[in-house]
């Protein structure tokens, strides 16, 4: 597979063997001194050595924070903060899911800006010059590699607070899909189904344009024909490569469009019962797609079109669309209802409750109020 590149408001590099070019791209941005974000699953793997040998050989001052955990919180960031002030870095490097590249995030918001993580909730609340930063992912799911957004729990109140400015977006992400190849069946199946979701909800949010859409039909494209083909096929590189793309892409396509009420019903699901995020989104979002099907079935048979042909995806519209989506989450291993998540039907109601404040919920086609919520939260049950 031969490298590639492409250029959006963060230039993208792709292709095998990527990875080593960190160094190299580091020096591009003027960087001496790199702080490397990761985490220990990730260093075990062997990836981010990769990424210190390659900054290394650049001839940088490297320091490794590899403290971050899944859903990363403002107690994660804090520690990141400590470790930057000692080490004092000119440059970030997230390395590893969407985990890492938010703690990144989250980490250059307090030592650049000062103050606390919930000072940036919202947008554009940075308050000067951030450090450059280079993304590595190593999955294929949430696309943070191309979103100004840092998703950051609050470690008390578990609540999830979205800071995006501009000034937080990656300089480049590296894309290299061999780095994906070490991921365990149920990562690939989570961080993959989360993708997909990106690339459903962002074709027809309130705030989609035509970039938007764009992205959006490029990401199912990649996406649809090739999320089950990773699972069935863990080595196929080439579809694994396609998948990487496609996050990328519905990432970007975020960028411009939000997200909806999937994404407002699956945050509550992680944040009080610990379901972890690609499983809370599948649980959703087919209830979501036919609940849209009044106001976006030509938006929805137009993301179907894109892969018309394509050997097991869908064609038609939403009804199609929701099923596909119910049906490939099922074969990937996932729960299809919250019964089965440990989630009592009597907290349905606090559950619509915390979705109804979430800020994606505003961006959904078709109005969703708590009570729509909690009726979508039922048809999930």
């Amino acid at each position: 597979m031969n490298a590639i590149e492409t250029q959006t408001t963060t230039r993208v590099v792709y292709g095998t063997g990527q990875v080593a070019a960190l160094g190299k791209l580091a020096l591009e941005l003027s960087a001496e001194r790199v702080l490397l974000v990761s985490d220990p699953g990730i260093v075990r793997a062997g990836h981010v050595q990769l990424g210190l040998d390659s900054l290394v050989a650049a001839g940088l001052e490297t320091r490794l924070f590899d403290g971050v955990a899944e859903n990363p919180t403002t107690e994660h960031v804090a520690a990141g903060v400590a470790v930057a002030t000692e080490f004092r870095p000119d440059m970030l490097v997230g390395l590893g899911g969407g985990s890492s590249m938010d703690c990144a995030k989250g980490i250059n918001f307090l030592y650049s800006c000062g103050g606390e993580i919930r000072d940036y909730w919202g947008v554009g609340k940075a308050t000067g010059p951030m450090l450059p930063m280079i993304a590595v992912p190593t999955t294929a799911g949430t696309g943070s590699e191309t979103q100004s957004f840092a998703l950051i729990s609050d470690a008390k109140t578990h609540q999830k607070m979205a800071c995006g400015d501009r000034r937080a977006a990656f300089r480049v992400a590296i894309l290299d899909p061999e780095l994906t190849m070490t991921q365990p069946q149920p990562v690939a199946a989570l961080a993959g189904f989360d993708a997909l979701s990106h690339a459903v909800e962002t074709c027809v949010t309130t705030k989609r344009n035509d970039e938007s859409r764009r992205c959006s039909r490029e990401a199912w494209q990649r996406l649809a024909p090739n999320y089950l083909s990773v699972l069935r096929e863990p080595n196929d590189l080439a579809a694994r490569g396609q998948m990487q793309l496609g996050a990328c892409l519905a990432g970007l396509a975020i960028e411009h469009s939000m997200l909806g009420a999937a994404h407002a019903l699956a945050n509550p699901l992680t944040a009080e019962y610990g379901v972890v995020h690609g499983q809370a989104v599948a649980l959703m979002l087919p209830h979501v797609v036919r609940w849209n099907a009044s106001q976006c079935e030509l938006l929805y048979c137009e993301l179907l079109e894109a892969t018309a042909g394509e050997a097991n995806c869908p064609s038609g519209g939403s009804e199609a669309l929701a099923d596909f989506l119910q049906n490939v989450a099922s074969e990937a291993g996932l729960a299809g209802k919250l019964s089965e998540c440990g989630i009592e039907r009597d907290r349905l109601p606090q559950l619509a409750e915390d979705a109804a404040k979430q800020w994606t919920a505003s961006f959904n086609p078709v109005p969703v109020s708590q009570a729509d919520l909690l009726q979508l939260y039922e048809r999930a049950y």
